[in-house]
């Protein structure tokens, strides 16, 4: 039995070798382990990735800016719509009816224009006849001074012609007087007395008629004074008329201030009537969409939201100490939860600076500082804007889950 059982064991020498060749292999098991191990970390430390990104993409509200029912709304919640397609119409009728009046408004103001303008060609037509009468008045009152001077002179001469006859007819009485008594006495002949009756008769016609005349150039000078005054009173009535017709002639400023005012509301209004129909400003998808044909929009209230299609992002979350590695413009592949067997390439077109910290709370104006410390720190994470060079918009959501390798 020891003879046999001595002979079915093996030698010494080769259990030794099996167990060093055994002892060999899991060295270069762990080693090759280790090494891949280190290459693994080395490369998710060279080309960060990360699983916690999501799909982003601009969006905007659409809201109309100016009130009313809607009255067409073709689109439908989800779809997708091209740029300039019509998205809803407001009922235009109001703004239809605005814009006529304000069209209205501009035209009786052109009309009204037009209507001062050939009124102040009349009035300036009237003020140059105002102003040829006031020369005329003018004139008149300077001719009326030369006719006044004129008659001061014929009064001064009629009074003077009628001094003289006053003078000649005592004159030729006295001498009546004085040849009278003499015929009595017959110291004088009658031819004598009759001569000096015929004087005085001559000479009270001649003080007559120089006193006729002196009241003939009195009247004269009195009417020529009233020519004046007269002549006066009408200058200053065309003063006031020419005044009053130069006053007129600026009224059409008033007018044509008002074009512009005018020409505003127009255009106000031909703006809003455009604004009742409102297209897509970009190829996008609808959604939050939950209206219908009836409503009543309201300027500045939010209809619906359009995601613009054209350019799509992913913002991936990396932990603090990844981004060393992470530059801008580098190449970036994507992949999608929901389509993991699509690929997507990105380029870094940003890198968060900014994110909320945990311990950041202010108390009453100073920094509130936790007095507990945790040993193990978890590393932040920094938003990394990553856009997307060739998406599918069929296939890209906002807020879908993404991965993203940086290369």
């Amino acid at each position: 039995m020891d003879t046999t059982s001595a002979a079915t064991q093996p030698p010494p020498e080769h259990a030794a070798s099996k167990k060093s060749l055994g002892r060999a292999i899991g060295i270069g098991v762990a080693v090759v382990s280790l090494a891949m191990l280190a290459l693994v970390v080395l490369q998710v430390d060279l080309h960060p990735r990360t699983d916690d990104a999501s799909v982003r993409a601009n969006f905007i509200e659409i809201a109309p800016e100016v009130s009313g029912r809607l009255v067409d709304l073709p689109v439908k919640d989800n779809a997708f719509v091209k740029q300039g397609d019509t998205l809803f119409v407001i009922d235009p009728r109001p703004y239809e009816y605005a814009l006529k009046q304000a069209l209205s408004d501009q035209d009786a103001l052109e009309q009204q224009i037009v209507d001062a303008r050939r009124h102040i060609a009349a009035q300036t037509s009237a003020a140059e006849a105002q102003r040829a009468n006031l020369a005329n008045s003018r004139t008149g009152i300077q001719t009326a001074g030369t006719q006044i001077d004129a008659s001061a002179a014929a009064v001064a001469r009629a009074q003077a012609a009628s001094t003289a006859a006053d003078a000649q007819l005592k004159l030729a009485t006295n001498n009546l007087h004085r040849i009278e008594p003499l015929l009595k006495r017959q110291y004088a002949t009658v031819e004598q007395v009759d001569q000096a009756n015929t004087a005085v008769r001559v000479a009270q016609g001649n003080y007559d008629e120089a006193q006729a005349a002196l009241m003939q150039a009195q009247a004269a000078q009195q009417q020529a004074n009233f020519h004046k005054i007269e002549a006066a009173s009408l200058a200053v009535e065309q003063q006031a008329k020419l005044g009053q017709a130069v006053h007129t002639i600026d009224t059409v400023d008033t007018l044509v201030s008002q074009r512009p005012a005018k020409a505003a509301k127009v255009e106000s209004a031909r703006l809003d009537l455009e604004r009742t129909r409102v297209v897509a400003p970009f190829n996008a998808y609808v959604t939050n969409l939950n209206l219908s044909v009836g409503a009543y929009a309201r300027p500045g209230a939010p209809l619906f939201t359009l995601i613009d299609t054209r350019t799509w992002y992913v913002i991936a979350n990396y932990r603090e100490s990844k981004l060393k590695n992470i530059h801008l413009q580098d190449p970036v592949d994507v992949f999608l939860m929901g389509h993991p067997d699509r690929h997507f390439s990105g380029t870094v077109e940003s890198v968060g600076y900014g994110v909320f910290p945990e311990d950041g709370g202010v108390a009453q104006g100073l920094p509130n500082i936790d007095r507990t410390l945790n040993w193990v720190h978890l590393s932040a994470r920094f938003p990394v804007r990553i856009r997307v060079l060739d998406p599918d918009p069929t296939l890209f959501r906002i807020g879908a889950t993404a991965v993203t390798v940086v290369r």
